[in-house]
């Protein structure tokens, strides 16, 4: 059925609304709502056979519709997959196997009694931590772009619905021009989050006032990440399809664009899947295609698989990969935005940025604004990796410490040992040692300490890292990844 109004949108929320209210702590339902994580991350680790030893256990489907399984994109918490959360009750259970499934199962969904030896415990006390929002993993996040990560099933539309998806294009095709949704982004302050931070509205608004090459302006979605230990872009894509696939149809909106392309890594197949549902499906709604919503904007989207070059990941050559050539940085000027693909004005924004836009519209700039620091705005997240006890991804506000992220959130250092660096911002970033855990995690404070945000890789070093290794690792990477087109590569 294709949806031509705000009333149509509004009826598809109004059938997912009590299900969606109800995968909150202590909503007030007699269901139970089974959400199994199904990332890339889970999946390694065996969530297809704990789900369907869910699917297939016989007292489960005695309740009927009393019980409902959902399977998710990542929640976050890599290193304790297995995941199942429980809802009303807010309970988080770990590690799971499809053994553990019949006891949860027999004692929680029958009896309502918690399973302690399937919760989180406490490092410091060696009690169990059943509620989701008493983990320290959780606690200390923010969660802004990946609010419904791990809350809505990634392959059903109607679940994007049903949590205000698709609203913040509609109301914006009704009511806004082109240059108020740009002033809006502006007004955000809300930087690009795959590198370098450059204001997202300015750069939105150079490519809206370029004239269009044959008719034609494009919007990229980067979502070939490369950096080493990072995996950001591609548990968004695999949890949350539909908040980029938005984002771009206000993007291509804003800037007078017909056609996006998102280019993805060959080696994410979950994400690719899943972004190929996501687009069929709103293809067949009317939300991707012509005269959108009934306006006079109409957009398509491609995917373009990469082969993996890290080198892609600078936008010249990811447009070059585009265009069938060798992925090859190209000088600038002429920026994208002036002569991107096919020579014509382009925006090429990451995954994270994209996933910004809808929340943004639909809480507004100021609330957007408020949170994080003066001169970096909002939330960032990050691929938690390296020789920290709770390995995940995580949302923050910009502006928290890197000590609160490793030891709050990220549990501390493994085996307790002694923190000695977290390289940040990805090979072209840097190490932030010891004395700096209490730097702000922040465009500013990083480049004056010498690193960068980068896209949001964060690996965390113990005593027991050789730096000269890491340095070697990071140097033997860049050779290999280079193109070979500069002299100092070379």
């Amino acid at each position: 059925m294709k949806i031509r109004s705000l009333k149509e949108l509004e009826n598809i929320q109004k059938n997912k609304e009590e299900s969606i209210k109800n995968r909150s702590a202590n909503a007030q339902t007699d269901k139970k709502y089974i959400l199994i994580c199904g990332g890339t991350g889970c999946k390694s680790s065996g969530c297809d056979a704990v789900y369907n030893a869910f699917n297939t256990n016989e007292t489960i489907h005695t309740y009927g519709d009393a019980i409902e399984l959902i399977k998710t994109g990542c929640n976050g918490i890599c290193e304790l997959g297995p995941v199942a959360a429980v809802y009303p009750d807010n309970v988080l259970y770990i590690k799971l196997t499809p053994e553990k499934v019949d006891t949860i199962i027999r004692e929680h969904i029958v009896k309502g009694k918690i399973v302690d030896d399937f919760v989180y415990q406490n490092p410091a006390t060696l009690k169990p931590v059943a509620y989701m929002s008493d983990i320290p993993f959780f606690k200390k996040q923010h969660r802004f772009a990946r609010l419904y990560a791990g809350l809505i099933d990634p392959e059903n539309i109607d679940e994007y619905i049903g949590i205000g998806g698709y609203f913040s294009l509609c109301n914006i095709l009704k009511k806004m021009s082109p240059e108020n949704v740009v002033n809006e982004v502006k007004k955000s302050s809300l930087r690009g989050r795959g590198g370098g931070g450059f204001p997202t509205g300015i750069k939105w608004e150079f490519a809206a006032k370029e004239k269009a090459f044959n008719g034609k302006k494009y919007v990229i979605c980067n979502a070939d990440e490369g950096d080493p230990g990072a995996f950001m872009d591609r548990s968004q894509l695999e949890a949350d399809p539909h908040s980029v696939i938005e984002g771009m149809l206000i993007a291509g909106y804003a800037i007078g664009a017909q056609k996006g392309y998102i280019y993805c890594r060959a080696e994410y197949p979950l994400a690719i899947e899943r972004l190929e549902i996501a687009i069929k499906q709103a293809e067949e709604r009317g939300i991707i295609g012509e005269r959108i919503f009934e306006s006079e904007f109409s957009f398509s989207i491609e995917i373009r698989m990469g082969a993996g070059a890290f080198v892609c990941g600078e936008e010249t050559a990811l447009i070059s990969s585009i265009h069938g050539k060798r992925g090859e940085p190209l000088p600038k000027p002429p920026f994208p935005a002036q002569s991107g693909v096919w020579e014509a004005p382009t925006i090429v924004n990451n995954v994270e940025t994209l996933s910004n836009i809808p929340p943004l519209f639909r809480f507004g700039s100021d609330f957007f604004a408020s949170m994080g620091t003066e001169g970096s705005k909002g939330t960032k997240i990050f691929a938690l990796a390296g020789a920290v006890k709770n390995v995940g991804l995580v949302e923050v506000p910009m502006g928290i410490t890197l000590g609160e992220i490793i030891y709050d959130i990220g549990g501390g250092i493994i085996g307790d040992k002694e923190f000695k660096g977290a390289q940040i911002g990805g090979p072209s970033g840097g190490c932030l040692p010891k004395n700096l855990l209490n730097i702000k995690i922040d465009y500013e404070s990083l480049k004056k300490a010498g690193a960068m945000m980068g896209s949001g890789g964060l690996i965390v070093m113990s005593e027991d890292t050789c730096m000269v290794d890491l340095a070697r690792f990071f140097m033997e990477f860049i050779q290999d990844e280079s193109c070979g087109k500069c002299p100092p590569c070379r």
